[in-house]
């Protein structure tokens, strides 16, 4: 009677552990993909370069992936302790502002340009579109000379991530990444899939314009967050 008595408490305590082990990763998984998206879904410069490539399908699942694991890199290294690298750099900071202004100023006044040039663009769509070689350069400027990817991975999701302990702190990252998957993939494909209605000249002028303007306000702001620093 005594061996069955501690047989099941036994149990009860190994079923017990095994659920809280598992409510634990849920709810650290969770905060993860919902802090993740929270963080990529306002419109930036990967989002707007991806919508770009994914209305004229020019590599843009390439794209994609490539956001994912430049994602995944950034973010790994904020939760395991690079938010604190950053953000105590001044000088690293000065230089990612700076390179990430004149990128974001040249993207836009790019965007600007293939939005009055329509016409010509409509008339040949193979004209505007990219290499290969070329769509992996962007993509990899896009996310490494911009200093809003850094404060949103390394910084923000890094810092939350950091609190985290032991295997919790796995879950929190697998989450976050997961976030960047889902958005990511399904930006390109429903890009895509609407790429006729997207890409006719007026709707498409709407959008490389939008683009060209949020590229330059996040110019202004990184502008504005030197000055005030």
């Amino acid at each position: 009677m005594q061996t069955t008595t501690l047989h099941l408490f036994s149990s009860f305590n190994f079923y017990y552990a095994l659920l809280k082990e598992i409510s634990m990763a849920i709810m650290a998984a969770t905060q993860g993909f919902t802090l993740g998206l929270s963080m990529i879904l306002p419109i930036g410069t990967q989002n707007s370069m991806l919508l770009s490539q994914s209305i004229n399908k020019n590599h843009h699942l390439v794209a994609a992936v490539l956001f994912i694991l430049s994602d995944a890199l950034l973010i790994s290294l904020g939760v395991f302790g690079g938010s604190l690298i950053l953000s105590t750099n001044a000088l690293l900071f000065t230089l990612l502002t700076w390179g990430g202004i004149a990128f974001l100023l040249s993207y836009g006044a790019m965007s600007f340009k293939t939005a009055f040039d329509g016409v010509k663009t409509s008339v040949d769509k193979n004209s505007s579109k990219k290499s290969l070689k070329l769509v992996i350069i962007t993509c990899l400027i896009v996310t490494f000379v911009n200093p809003h990817v850094y404060i949103d991975t390394v910084m923000v999701i890094g810092s939350v991530g950091g609190q985290y302990e032991g295997d919790a702190k796995i879950y929190f990252l697998i989450g976050a990444i997961l976030a960047s998957i889902v958005w990511f993939i399904t930006l390109a494909v429903g890009a895509a899939k609407l790429s006729k209605q997207l890409s006719k000249p007026k709707v498409k002028c709407v959008i490389d314009c939008a683009i060209g303007l949020v590229m330059w306000l996040i110019a202004g702001s990184l502008f504005w967050s030197w000055l005030t620093k």
